[in-house]
């Protein structure tokens, strides 16, 4: 299980190393927050929907703030929503989440699992983890709108951000439901652990507050919440997408090696920001690498590449894909653990497969209109020689010793082996 060494922060409150390296967003009572955490041992919760059967990087943001809070004492919940997860969260989203079956997401929320005891240690209840399945999928329809419906104004509800940037698209009533549902969790882990806070992401302030106003009308009890801020550039943009799609936590969906790469490619401007809140260096030399310059700064993105997949993927993953960024980008270390991939060698006999069909198989472009953009502006490669003919077709010819280097920009690679 990865390890936060004991020289990571000078503070000895948890809520001022959040604070430092810019995590927190939003708190419902900044100052009581910050007495209780110096004070007492707090269990709290994060929801984790299993909406994919992989966690992300967005996810790994709350799994880092998890970690430091166990570090200084505090008891994390991890909550797998195998219930709210069968209506679907509207938060940040444009349109209704793609139903899924309950077979489905509960093979997602099994998968999760095995990532959490990556970094959390759940021995000798030092951390708890649950489904709101448990609770919420055997709930009495009517019951519930009884004892909990009725603590919920829909004037205010509809105010709230998650659901007023719906309202012109479309918000269905499932969806409607979701900020009770959630907001259920919280009195529920009240009642089963003396769960007194809930973290989320800042788009989730809606919801947590939700539950904070349930657990003080059901209880008569003074819980609290904290949104983080969520992984953006330095112009707004959120961070963790790719060509892809999402930046996964798995290596089968995105290798390590791709893992590696997206972080030694972050903008010059994403690199302190980067190393506060997904490394756990100390924040002096945090300082000290983002304060790096030109060329020198291409350092710290290979501090910040490393670190992350040394994470997520250990340290032989994370040596092997340095090896390959280095072999790559300064004739340094082994080609070997480039991304490859093999195609048997009938493939390019005769006339061979045209030169579009091919990045777009190994996915180096996301369509074939991508493809030709990329030719006409320069920004193609094979072996070292520029790529002008966007009807070029690749034969056996093109390759040597077996294999075929093809680059895109500056930075995406990718080998081609016949077989």
């Amino acid at each position: 299980m990865y390890q936060i060494s004991d020289n990571v922060s000078k503070h000895t409150n948890v809520y001022d190393v959040l604070k430092e390296r810019g995590f927190i967003r939003q708190t419902t009572h900044e100052d009581e927050i910050r007495e209780l955490l110096e004070k007492e041992s707090v269990t709290f919760y994060i929801g984790f929907d299993p909406t994919a059967d992989s966690l992300h990087i967005g996810h790994f943001m709350q799994i880092i703030t998890m970690m430091y809070m166990q570090k200084y004492g505090h008891r994390p919940i991890v909550l797998i929503g195998g219930g709210t997860t069968m209506v679907g969260d509207p938060s940040g989203r444009t349109d209704m989440r793609q139903m899924m079956t309950k077979e489905t997401i509960m093979e997602n929320g099994e998968k999760f699992k095995k990532v959490f005891g990556q970094f959390i240690d759940f021995d000798n209840d030092r951390a708890i983890l649950d489904n709101n399945a448990n609770w919420l999928l055997d709930l009495n329809y009517v019951d519930f709108i009884r004892t909990i419906g009725r603590h919920f104004s829909v004037n205010r509800m509809l105010a709230a951000e998650c659901f007023k940037q719906r309202l012109e698209t479309g918000l269905s009533f499932l969806e409607f439901n979701y900020m009770l549902m959630q907001s259920y969790d919280f009195l529920e882990l009240y009642r089963r652990y003396n769960c007194k806070m809930q973290f989320g992401g800042d788009d989730q302030w809606s919801n947590i507050l939700g539950g904070v106003d349930l657990v003080r009308k059901e209880e008569r009890a003074q819980v609290f919440g904290m949104t983080f801020a969520l992984l953006t550039t330095s112009d707004g943009k959120k961070m963790g997408k790719t060509q892809k799609g999402a930046l996964w936590l798995d290596a089968e969906k995105t290798s390590p090696y791709e893992f590696y790469q997206y972080w030694r490619n972050v903008e010059d401007a994403d690199v302190k920001t980067c190393l506060s809140m997904l490394t756990f260096l100390p924040m002096e030399e945090v300082e000290r690498l983002a304060s790096l310059k030109d060329a020198e700064l291409n350092h710290a993105k290979e501090v910040l590449a490393y670190e992350v997949t040394l994470m997520i993927h250990g340290k032989e993953e994370a040596d092997k894909a340095q090896a390959a960024a280095k072999a790559l980008f300064s004739g340094e270390g082994s080609m070997e653990n480039v991304p490859r991939t093999q195609i048997p060698a009938q493939e390019f006999a005769g006339e061979g497969m045209g030169i579009i069909s091919l990045i777009a198989r190994v996915k180096l472009v996301a369509s074939n209109g991508e493809g030709f953009r990329t030719i006409e502006q320069g920004g193609l490669s094979i072996n070292g020689k520029k790529i002008t003919d966007g009807k070029l077709m690749i034969t056996e010819d093109y390759f040597e010793d077996g294999t075929l280097l093809i680059k895109k920009g500056k930075k995406s690679f990718h080998m081609i082996e016949l077989v």
